[in-house]
């Protein structure tokens, strides 16, 4: 539109100035010679390219976020060679397996395990708190997080284009590059927007030309070329893409990694929340939080007793106890004869004397009674607790407890999301009665249980058949089908790859009150987003007649086209500078 009417403008005054002859007397007016348009199409493309200067400094503050990502890593890192020595290189140097030292306010340089030392690691670029993360041998730091004071040598597990944070930059920048279903509505304009322009830009000229005052097809010239650089669409074109853009980093900042636009989008419609439990609302790492005694017994004894034997197990609970009795500085006994019952227990001979650790179905087949016990541990199975019996010599000693503790966020991040409207229920393939203990600690009131990966997203299909826009929170292989299925998948970071890859929206740290952020940034970008476009369409609906020249017969009122460009620009910075309020969202 800007090219055919300063082309239009540039050509008449090319004639005007060379063959003044060639031109209709209606172009001069009493006998004058005919206007020259030379200097407001040279001031038309200035104006165009200042308003492009301009939008491309927006632009810029757009991208901060990536370009503050990319600044989290290091340029280089300090490798310890076999004979200990410190040596610094080049990030790109670096290779799985290695050691590297990260002194005190350091930021980590790659992915890896934490080998030797305990320091606080500042994650506020993963989680977006504040708070320091306590790591010590075992722990897994990750590249661009801060240390604190402490020193740390890390064994590198990730490098390159492998780590966390070159994962993140990816995925912002596929988000940025994606196309909401929003912008449908803008691109369906766009196509019948020009030709409609120049279709309105013919009848002010036929108009001017016919009804105008002298000279007439001087000022129908100039009116049409004011409507067609008035109505250029930049600001519509930009209105989408902008808020994305800019949206996608902030999402970054704070832990919610949006993979595209679609989903963020769709965020904000959802009205119902299927969450996994392992791993979900759940820590998905079974602790030791009790240990109970039958008189004549003490809790070191017994914890020593069954660490001793589950030391040679390979069950999830067993890790449990076996770490719960590192922590408290108990060293493993001499064990002889062991055994292991798949799905029951183990039993040996510990310093010489018959010990059984496992469940009542171990106990049963040994002929041993829980005796006193028996309605603690019924207590502690009705909760939703693990329950293991130490049996010495052909009686219960003791039992150990084991649970997979609620995160400590759940219950605040779902009572504020039912707040909000949600219909929020648990689908889980772990049995009915720890899933229901669960769902009492977080007030849930659904609980779908004992389903296979299968019947999740058969389960999460049922609802979206029922008009429901569902939401999946899931981290497992086995939620991936889930996640697939649902409206948005919103995996947990500290997942599986396989969950990752199926969701749309990825929280870093696996703390569900990432879900009320992402919904507070949907909403706060299709709100954006809306406002972009009304601003556009409206801009045009207002500018496109002024310049046409409805005012003229009225106030006496021209649009000139050199002032239709300043306009035109101010309309594509505004839009831009719009969406980087999202930069200040409160999330």
């Amino acid at each position: 539109l800007i090219a055919i009417g300063t082309g239009a403008a540039y050509l008449f005054s090319v004639i005007a100035q060379l063959v003044p002859s060639t031109l209709p007397a209606a172009f001069r007016g009493h006998g004058a010679a005919p206007p020259l348009y030379f200097e407001s199409a040279g001031v038309i493309v200035t104006l165009v390219l200042l308003g492009q200067v301009l939008e491309l400094r927006a632009r810029q503050a757009t991208s901060g976020a990536i370009r503050a990502l990319l600044g989290l890593a290091p340029k280089t890192a300090r490798r310890l060679t076999e004979g200990g020595e410190e040596e610094e290189v080049p990030l790109g140097h670096i290779h799985v397996g290695e050691r590297l030292r990260v002194r005190p306010g350091e930021k980590l340089p790659v992915d890896g395990e934490v080998v030797e030392g305990e320091s606080a690691v500042d994650e506020s670029m993963l989680t977006g708190e504040p708070l320091a993360s306590e790591k010590r041998t075992g722990s897994r730091v990750t590249g661009g997080t801060v240390n604190g004071a402490g020193s740390l040598i890390v064994r590198a597990t990730r490098v390159g284009r492998d780590t966390l944070l070159a994962q993140i930059v990816r995925t912002v920048s596929e988000a940025q590059r994606s196309r909401a279903p929003i912008q449908r509505l803008a691109d369906q304009a766009a196509a019948y927007f020009v030709p409609a322009v120049i279709a309105v830009a013919v009848l002010a000229f036929s108009a001017w030309a016919l009804w105008g005052p002298e000279p007439r097809l001087a000022h129908a010239l100039v009116n049409a070329v004011a409507v067609l650089i008035i109505a250029c669409p930049c600001a519509l074109g930009l209105a989408t893409p902008m808020s994305i853009m800019v949206a996608s980093g902030r999402g970054a900042q704070v832990g919610v990694l949006i993979k595209n636009a679609e989903a963020l989008e769709r965020l904000a419609q959802v009205d119902t929340l299927v969450l996994d439990k392992t791993g979900t609302l759940t820590e998905g790492k079974p602790r030791l939080i009790a240990v109970e005694t039958a008189p004549g017994h003490e809790e070191r004894e017994i914890l020593r007793l069954a660490a001793t034997l589950e030391g040679a197990s390979e069950h999830p609970l067993a890790a449990a106890i076996v770490t719960a009795a590192q922590e408290r500085g108990l060293p493993p006994l001499r064990v002889v004869d062991f055994r292991a019952v798949p799905g029951k227990g183990v039993r040996g001979l510990v310093e010489g004397q018959p010990v059984v650790v496992g469940n009542e179905k171990l106990l049963a087949e040994q002929g041993i009674a829980a005796g006193p016990l028996a309605p603690v541990a019924a207590r502690r199975l009705a909760a939703g607790e693990g329950v293991i019996f130490i049996a010495i010599q052909g009686t219960v000693a003791g039992m150990v407890v084991v649970a997979d503790p609620v995160k400590e966020t759940a219950r605040g991040a779902l009572d504020e999301l039912r707040q909000e409207g949600l219909r929020v229920l648990m689908l889980t393939g772990d049995h009915r009665g720890p899933a229901e203990a669960v769902a009492r600690m977080l007030h849930m009131a659904e609980v779908i249980a004992d389903v296979l990966p299968t019947e999740k997203g058969e389960v999460i299909k049922r609802l979206r058949r029922e008009g429901r826009v569902v939401a999946m929170v899931g981290d497992g292989v086995n939620d991936a089908p889930a996640l697939a299925a649902a409206d948005v998948g919103i995996a947990m970071g500290s997942g599986t790859d396989v969950a990752i890859e199926s969701a749309g929206v990825t929280l870093l740290k696996g703390d569900l009150r990432g879900i009320l952020r992402a919904r507070r940034l949907s909403r706060a970008t299709v709100r954006n987003i809306r406002q972009n476009l009304f601003f556009a369409f409206v801009y045009n609906l207002v500018g496109v007649p002024i310049a046409a020249g409805v005012l003229y017969p009225f106030f006496d009122i021209l649009l000139s086209p050199m002032l239709a460009s300043a306009a035109m620009s101010f309309s594509s910075v505004s839009v831009i500078v719009n969406a980087l309020r999202l930069r200040k969202v409160a999330l």
